[in-house]
């Protein structure tokens, strides 16, 4: 399938038009038509869609992020495509699996998950050393499940196992592809199936990453395009097994009745790993380092609120936390209102600038208890 060169700068500047006046999808697109042999500029280019789709998973502005992608993919065509992507990809590609693994123990908390992960490059490692002595390797899925709430880790963990599974010789290339239900689900019947195969087709020799993976079978009693779906999925799963990842990710209960739903579908996977919530101390340093990161710090005293505010959250609502999502939030809420608080001042000094304080934590759901510490 090809797509002309007016219906690519249409999406272009459909895109432009939903991200307002800044947005330069458009001008960057006429660049790599003038001059397509440009590849750091497709790289970029592919960079932004990725960064702005991290931004607006749910949104109309995701649907024509990934029209301007199929676009792109269709007029450059998919094998120039992978040329460029996967010589950025190598770069990427080249971190050790020392290096890897402590940029997995550099993640705050997820003790557990990181032993687990210890474990699985452990016993890879080991099997590598068996074949090289002539032994029999026993064949083992590689498939995973990560359960657990939001906002743990999850998509950031699967990135770092892809790749450490590529420097240990199992996957080929190494890429990463994180699908949803709307990538996998056609809109008419036996469609399904063919969107199935083709993602599994770009995504082998890497990881395939399916969020929220039990929304494939929500309505399972209704949703043929589901169940087709996951009858594909299925054999996918067995027969790309040698040379693909699929990781499956969402809730733990939804995603234990996702298990459920095919009869075969649970032992296609070895390896169930659970991502606990984080702690109120462990949200605190992803809140620190989120500030470090934009040069902002927070003062003693906003630190003992903010534990007290983190308690009282996980204690009410441990089934629904969104943890890092959530500490996210709430830093972006802490420098909105810092910046509102220091603009009343007519002289502001450096560490003023760059400081965090309680007065800066007023969320309408905040009770005076937490400000009066």
């Amino acid at each position: 399938m090809t797509v002309s060169r007016d219906k690519l700068i249409e999406s272009a500047k459909k895109l432009d038009r939903q991200l307002g006046n800044e947005s330069t999808f458009c001008t960057k697109v006429n660049e790599i038509i003038i001059d397509h042999s440009d590849t750091n500029k497709v790289a970029d280019l592919y960079k932004s869609i990725y960064l702005f789709q991290k931004e607006n998973k749910i949104s109309k502005i995701s649907q024509t992020l990934k029209e301007l992608s199929d676009n792109l993919a269709c007029y450059l065509g998919y094998s120039y495509l992978f040329e460029i992507l996967g010589k950025e990809l190598g770069k990427r590609n080249n971190s050790s699996l020392d290096e890897l693994m402590k940029e997995l123990n550099q993640l705050v908390g997820l003790q557990k998950v990181k032993e687990e992960v210890s474990r699985l490059v452990i016993y890879q490692k080991v099997q590598s050393k068996r074949k090289e002595s002539g032994l029999k390797v026993p064949k083992r899925t590689l498939h995973m499940a990560f359960m657990g709430n939001p906002g743990t880790g999850k998509t950031t963990v699967a990135r770092i196992v892809g790749r450490m599974y590529y420097q240990l010789g199992l996957l080929s290339k190494g890429h990463f592809t994180e699908v949803s239900r709307t990538d996998l689900i056609a809109g008419y019947q036996g469609q399904t199936a063919l969107k199935v195969k083709s993602v599994i087709e770009k995504a082998k020799g890497g990881v395939l990453f399916i969020d929220e993976a039990y929304s494939i079978t929500e309505n399972d009693n209704t949703d043929s395009y589901g169940r087709e779906c996951l009858t594909e999925l299925t054999k996918a799963l067995e027969d790309s097994r040698d040379d693909l990842i699929v990781i499956v990710a969402g809730y733990t209960d939804p995603m234990n009745h996702f298990f459920e739903s095919n009869p075969g579908l649970k032992s296609r996977f070895n390896y169930f790993i659970n991502f606990e919530n984080y702690s109120s101390t462990e949200l605190l340093d992803i809140l620190e380092t989120l500030a470090r990161k934009d040069d902002y710090q927070i003062d003693d005293k906003l630190k003992e609120i903010l534990l007290n505010y983190f308690n009282d959250k996980l204690e009410i609502n441990l089934t629904n936390f969104s943890n890092g999502r959530f500490v996210r939030n709430l830093y972006e809420d802490l420098i909105m209102n810092q910046a509102v608080r220091i603009n009343k001042s007519e002289s502001v000094s450096s560490k003023e600038l760059t400081l965090l304080i309680k007065d800066d934590f007023s969320l309408e759901e905040n009770c005076s208890a937490y400000i009066e510490i």
